[in-house]
């Protein structure tokens, strides 16, 4: 449940460090994480701490490199041990080392996933976020003990985000202060496709019309869907980007009309999306996608194209219903791209919708909901879930 805390904060963010804790790696695919720490870094010394990585005959070390003022990439660097409480146990000590040597008078602790939560036991926070992007317990190969960390991260947190409404109803009755944050969008970067240019050099032998798709290929990618609807529009030619990980790629369809460029940088996105047609997303419908809300979607639209999407609930309720995105579902598809290849983008209604999102508001937002989570916390006061 939403709750507003109007006292002021406390003691003064004079020199506070933030340090995030994510499943996923800084340079792996630029979303919600990186579009919050990178704004995050003008209120805070912020590090991205990531997920350990085992180096045979290293020694124990924080691997540490600076992107951008006042923002760090820190990653743990082990060899290989024999179990995985003696992995926890070295993130401790080289946590609680790297804490040590950060000078600061405010700590913020900033989870995007509850399994950080077997080496920082012994931090000492002023505020824990818990920003809960997916439901990580739904995904392909989720550890078995995700779920009871999420309880105890839930009893811990002082404010949780969710990415999404469905994750919102989902999770509003586990804490006290829950407050939903949908996917943004960063509209300037994006307009930039709107804007005739040369295409990138592997998709300049590309024949139009084309059907565009970037991000992560994985379980929630419908391949089946994406074999079947190629075959059916066999004069479209589809293009697809991003990683593929936790599936064979041996398994993706091939075709004549089917173009996988494999994974790009964030800022060559808009310059891909120029060339294309109409940008769709061919979601499966299972467990890993009951409650996503894909960030691409407002992407698609600030860069110009029609969107096409299968029946994921956040972007039926969010753009589906307001006539933004046609849904289809495996039969329809063909037919759905067919007609958004004609009709193209309403860009007007578009632009009026996308107006009020920015990944500036969202981050304003989230600081200003720290501070009462911060003056609670002074005062005793402590989410729900600890009082049961």
């Amino acid at each position: 449940m939403d709750q507003t805390v109007s006292n002021p904060l406390l003691v003064p963010f004079d020199n506070p460090l933030l340090i995030c804790f994510s499943h996923l790696r800084w340079d792996f695919v630029f979303q919600r994480p990186q579009h919050l720490m990178t704004r995050a870094a003008a209120d805070y010394a912020v590090v991205f701490f990531e997920e350990p990585v085992f180096e045979t005959g290293s020694i124990p070390v924080l691997r540490r490199k600076t992107v951008a003022p006042g923002l760090e990439i820190v990653t743990p660097v082990l060899p290989h041990c024999p179990s995985g409480s003696e992995v926890d146990r070295a993130i401790a000590i080289l946590l609680e080392d790297l804490v040590a040597g950060i000078e600061h008078d405010q700590l913020v602790t900033w989870y995007y996933t509850p399994m950080a939560l077997k080496f920082t036991k012994a931090l000492q926070e002023d505020v824990c976020v818990y920003d809960c992007m997916d439901e990580l317990s739904a995904f392909k190969n989720a550890p078995p003990e995700l779920e009871r960390l999420e309880e105890q991260l839930f009893g811990k947190a002082d404010v949780v985000f969710t990415g999404g409404m469905s994750l919102y109803e989902s999770k509003r009755s586990r804490h006290s202060s829950v407050h939903a944050f949908p996917s943004s969008i960063d509209t300037a970067h994006f307009h930039q496709a709107r804007r005739p240019q040369a295409d990138p050099a592997d998709q300049q032998s590309i024949a139009h019309p084309r059907v565009g798709f970037f991000g992560v290929i994985d379980e929630r990618f419908d391949i089946d869907l994406m074999a079947r609807t190629a075959a059916a529009m066999p004069t479209v030619q589809f293009v697809t980007i991003g990683p593929v990980v936790k599936i064979d790629p041996a398994t993706l369809p091939t075709g004549r009309n089917i173009h996988w460029l494999g994974a790009k940088r964030y800022a060559e996105l808009p310059g891909y999306m120029a060339g294309w047609d109409v940008g769709w997303m061919p979601f499966a419908l299972n467990d890993a996608t009951r409650y996503i809300s894909p960030t691409k979607t407002p992407e698609f639209l600030a860069g110009g194209l029609p969107v096409v999407s299968t029946a994921i609930v956040d972007v039926v309720q969010t753009y589906g219903r307001r006539g933004l995105v046609d849904i289809a579902d495996a039969g329809s598809m063909p037919a759905a791209l067919d007609a958004a290849l004609r009709r193209g983008c309403e860009m007007a209604r578009v632009d009026a919708f996308l107006s009020g999102m920015s990944w500036d508001t969202t981050w304003s937002a989230m600081h200003d909901l720290l501070k009462p989570a911060k003056v609670l916390r002074h005062q005793g006061f402590r989410s729900l879930v600890d009082h049961v």
